[in-house]
């Protein structure tokens, strides 16, 4: 998938159910936030790091995934109840799915990532992940979405995981430790954890202009409406 169909979905996809419409403001600079991983060893994190780095990249002035803390918002996740398979049924018995059924191996998140980092390692040998050029990447990336690498699993049922990860990464709240600077929400024009609609809910096709707001920015006290007509 390319850079530009990679923007293009993600402002699509945002422009049907955004009730807002933003600038997208944020400026790239360099670096990211630091972050001590909790689950992700150092070369576990050097891969997550590059992978969402190409699955959602910086475009022009609009950040990408990297610099928004996605890695962070997944070491935070595995580590945490997402990770231990709080809400997923492992007591078996194991068969194998319909591809309709989605997920359906005996391994919770957290067991997922450490079992296909390894396989990944083992397959990528001397050359690591994060070192390759970005042409590279994004064909490796291809062979795990066609589970073309060998693990004990399909590696596409690892890529499909680590994609919905990073999109909610993304556009999650940034309290979870991702969506910098509320970059993704920025992007598709989302007013975030915005909650006094009642004066508004009656007037349609107005433009709603005004910052994005995260969950903790309500305990900071009133902020300025910028909606107009």
């Amino acid at each position: 998938m390319s850079e530009v169909s990679r923007r293009q979905l993600f402002r699509g996809a945002g422009a049907a159910g955004a009730l807002a419409t933003l600038p997208a403001s944020a400026q790239q600079t360099s670096g990211t936030s630091p972050h001590t991983y909790r689950f992700f060893n150092a070369p576990e994190s050097m891969f997550i790091e590059a992978a969402v780095d190409r699955l959602i990249p910086a475009d022009g002035d609009q950040p990408g995934a990297l610099w928004a803390g996605v890695a962070t918002y997944i070491d935070l996740q595995l580590a945490g109840a997402y990770g231990l398979g709080a809400r997923l049924y492992t007591n078996g018995p194991w068969k194998q799915g319909l591809a309709s059924q989605g997920y359906q191996l005996p391994l919770t998140p957290s067991q997922l990532y450490r079992s296909a980092l390894d396989a990944i390692a083992r397959d990528l040998g001397e050359q690591p992940f994060d070192q390759k050029s970005s042409n590279e990447q994004d064909a490796y990336l291809e062979r795990l979405e066609n589970s073309e690498v060998p693990m004990s699993f399909p590696s596409g049922y690892f890529f499909e995981t680590l994609l919905a990860n990073t999109i909610e990464g993304f556009f999650s709240d940034p309290i979870y430790g991702g969506n910098r600077d509320m970059v993704g929400w920025k992007l598709i024009g989302f007013p975030g954890a915005y909650a006094t609609y009642l004066d508004l809910y009656t007037k349609h096709g107005m433009k709603f202009d005004r910052e994005p707001m995260s969950i903790a920015s309500h305990g900071r006290g009133p902020m300025k409406d910028h909606s107009h007509g």
